[in-house]
């Protein structure tokens, strides 16, 4: 009989405080039980890889919070920056300048988070460095290329539910999260990008910005699929908003992809990643949106590993053992064990991407979980 995988340690901070040990105290302490000043060295550069949130919404990680993980990065001997990639859907991330504008403007600016902010793929999302893999549906990844060449990677992460993935935990936050533009459409597309021509101006705009000419612009502007390299610049470069993705993976998919472009993303870092993550204002949506919906749970606490599997399947354990609030998006499942995640998006099977991940051997679903 094989032997099931061992067990990861996550540790578990609860949100009750005194004045004698505050939350930011027990974020140390989950800091220390995974020994983070030990993964990193003198003068090495390390990614924070966060989500600045989107311009309305208000469900992201605190940068109060942030600051701390950064003063202990600091401690170590290390730089540690701010990171995140730009967005392939339409919004205010979309590109480097608006993305930055947002993140100060949601509060990480220096002053506050005491590490600068340095968007991981480039202007319009071409900073690209390509990842070898032998995963299940990629042997080469478009990884963000400052994600690439940091030394080390701290991930925190807001733990909420998503529309494809079930849920937007560690992985989804890596996978997803650290792929620049082109990888991000690999991932969520088969196909080229479309183009409205209701919406389309002929501008040229999106053919000036495609590095594989494969785009004709008559009337409107037309992309051919046989030429086109998935780059998605035509994406940031259209000033109409005219040109989308053809949204069309499954969600076993694309939580399968995600896992490859984690895989990728980590490659390199061994020992030198650590996983952060915040279940509070579990929003029933990404962070990606301009706004975020009422929690469906109560907030529950702050979880750190090693282990971006295991820090996942525990803060899903944690959030179905809850009693789900009524009147929110929480259709079903709102008794202790119900299952949140599909109470919310009943069509995803999000331990797709627990799997997947276990079986890429980058973490296992069975854990340990240390309160603290």
């Amino acid at each position: 009989m094989p032997h099931p995988p061992s067990k990861a340690k996550v540790y578990f901070a609860g949100l009750r405080a005194d004045s004698r040990r505050n939350l930011f105290d027990k974020l140390d302490g989950l800091l220390e039980a995974v020994s983070l000043a030990d993964r990193f060295k003198k003068g090495h550069l390390v990614a924070v890889k966060l989500h600045f949130g989107e311009t309305g919404n208000a469900a992201f990680i605190p940068p109060v919070f942030v600051r701390r993980v950064v003063e202990r990065i600091k401690a170590a001997g290390a730089n540690p920056f701010l990171t995140d990639t730009n967005t392939l859907y339409v919004g205010t991330r979309g590109n480097s300048v608006s993305h930055l504008k947002t993140a100060i403007e949601n509060g990480f600016a220096y002053a506050v988070a005491g590490a600068p902010v340095i968007i991981a793929d480039g202007l319009r999302g071409e900073g690209v460095t390509r990842v070898k893999i032998n995963g299940r549906h990629f042997k080469e990844a478009s990884i963000a290329s400052e994600i690439a060449n940091a030394d080390g990677l701290v991930v925190l992460t807001h733990f909420k539910c998503h529309e494809m993935s079930g849920f937007g935990g560690a992985l989804k936050n890596v996978g997803m999260g650290c792929a620049a533009r082109a990888g991000k459409l690999a991932q969520h597309s088969n196909c080229a990008p479309v183009v409205d021509p209701a919406g389309c101006t002929a501008c040229g705009e999106c053919s000036l910005h495609c590095p594989a000419d494969a785009i004709d612009v008559g009337a409107a502007a037309v992309i051919n699929a046989n030429l086109c390299i998935g780059c998605g610049h035509c994406i940031a470069a259209c000033p109409e908003s005219t040109i989308d993705v053809r949204w069309d993976e499954t969600a076993g998919r694309l939580q399968e992809k995600m896992v490859d472009y984690a895989c990728a993303a980590l490659k390199g870092k061994e020992g030198r990643a650590v996983y952060v993550s915040f279940v509070r204002d579990v929003s029933p949506a990404c962070d990606c949106y301009g706004h975020n919906d009422a929690p469906i749970v109560p907030d529950a606490g702050i979880l750190a590993s090693t282990d971006p599997v295991a820090i996942d399947q525990a803060c899903a354990d944690i959030v179905n053992a809850e009693t789900g609030f009524k009147n929110t998006a929480l259709a079903s499942g709102h008794e202790p064990g119900g299952d949140k995640f599909r109470g919310v998006h009943p069509a995803v099977d999000w331990g797709v991407q627990l799997d997947a991940a276990e079986a890429a051997g980058i973490g296992v679903r069975r854990y340990a979980l240390e309160k603290i």
